[in-house]
């Protein structure tokens, strides 16, 4: 009896310890499940914060470049590849190996010895004249040790072109400015120690001095009116102008200058309607009216005329036959106070802004403004106007 009880619970007992085996063995199957399914949606959180962090560092307009403590480069967002022209992955190398620009590793030591460094300007060795600000600093951890550096690159392009213009600007205004009024002055001084006694020679200077301060106020309205033009002041008044008839206009207020050199005035405009400020498209007209007068030969001929182009808009052209303009000042010639021939313009009383504001004025209107041009056979100045609304109907 005892023994067959005892059998009973050791056949008990092994069968209990097969079922713990194998449930112990279900519940290792599980855990490690369990523990696989984790460390999946661990690995997939953590791509997707950086897949985040991607998006948010290349979304930056800011350079951004993190370097680990062995200087090679950890992370370079896309504004950073793009300010410097980088196609290679960046990831791994150092600055040296990646970039080969001998300023940058500079400003890594710079930093590695300084702790930071801030608003230091990098002028990029290309020929766009590329400058980037570069905000640097070592990254340490709370016991001290450095980790790396993170460098924030600012693009400086455009406030240094615009500092340059700047400065350009009041250089050519103050140069403008000296001619005429050394003159005056000169003049001015002449007339006081006595030479005003002497009527003939007083009524010389006196016109003098009238013409160049009529120079002076043409320079300052020129220049009021362009920089109306550039703050966005000036409002146009849009309606059908007849464009024959404006440079029928313009004729009639030229013929005098157009006389003198013995300028033929040639209308050959169609009976068309642009949509514009009649005001501003008369300045425009005039402008380039008296260039082709002032820069033609003498007995030339002037004409003006327009045709639609292939996008529907009025391409109009005033032509000169003069000794036309040489290949490398085509693309200048719209700037302010860039002059083709400087010694003639100032002689023929041009303030140098001329063109200038003809090209402001059509790009107010939408349009454009070029010129073509040989030398020896004159030049033809372009631009391009909206047809009217009256007009297409």
């Amino acid at each position: 009896m005892w023994i067959l009880l005892t059998l009973i619970c050791l056949a008990a007992l092994a069968g209990l310890h097969f079922w713990w085996r194998d449930k112990c063995a279900s519940l290792r199957r599980e855990l490690q499940l369990q523990m696989e399914e984790y460390q999946r949606q661990h690995q997939q959180h953590m791509l997707d914060v950086e897949n985040r962090q991607q998006v948010v560092f290349n979304s930056m307009l800011e350079g951004l470049l993190l370097l680990d403590k062995h200087r090679k480069i950890y992370l370079a967002n896309r504004a950073f590849k793009n300010f410097f022209g980088s196609k290679i992955e960046l990831r791994g190398r150092t600055i040296m190996e990646a970039l080969r620009l001998h300023e940058l590793d500079d400003l890594v030591k710079m930093v590695e010895a300084q702790g930071q460094v801030l608003n230091y300007e990098l002028k990029m060795p290309d020929l766009s004249e590329r400058w980037l600000q570069v905000n640097a600093a070592a990254i340490s951890t709370s016991a001290g040790e450095r980790e790396g550096i993170i460098l924030v690159f600012h693009d400086l392009t455009r406030l240094k072109q615009l500092e340059r213009t700047r400065e350009e600007f009041v250089a050519n205004v103050s140069h403008e400015l000296r001619t005429p009024l050394s003159l005056i002055k000169g003049y001015v001084e002449t007339l006081l120690d006595g030479a005003r006694e002497n009527p003939e020679v007083s009524e010389r200077f006196l016109k003098i001095i009238d013409r160049n301060t009529q120079r002076l106020d043409l320079l300052i309205q020129d220049l009021l009116t362009i920089s109306a033009m550039e703050s966005g002041r000036i409002k146009l008044d849009l309606q059908p102008v007849a464009l024959r008839a404006l440079a029928d206009k313009v004729f009639i207020d030229l013929s005098a200058r157009a006389e003198n050199k013995g300028t033929k005035l040639v209308n050959e405009m169609p009976e068309i309607l642009a949509q514009a400020d009649p005001h501003r498209l008369d300045q425009v007209f005039a402008n380039l009216v008296d260039n082709a007068i002032k820069y033609g030969r003498l007995q030339g001929t002037v004409r003006v005329g327009a045709t639609k182009n292939e996008q529907g808009l009025l391409e109009v052209f005033v032509q000169d036959d003069g000794p036309g303009i040489p290949a490398e000042s085509l693309d200048r010639v719209f700037e302010r106070f860039y002059r083709v021939d400087k010694a003639r313009s100032r002689d023929q009383g041009g303030t140098g802004l001329g063109l200038s504001i003809v090209k402001h004025i059509v790009q107010s209107h939408g349009g454009k403004a070029w010129v073509r041009s040989e030398v020896g056979k004159g030049a033809t100045f372009y631009l391009t106007l909206p047809e009217s609304v009256a007009a297409q109907e």
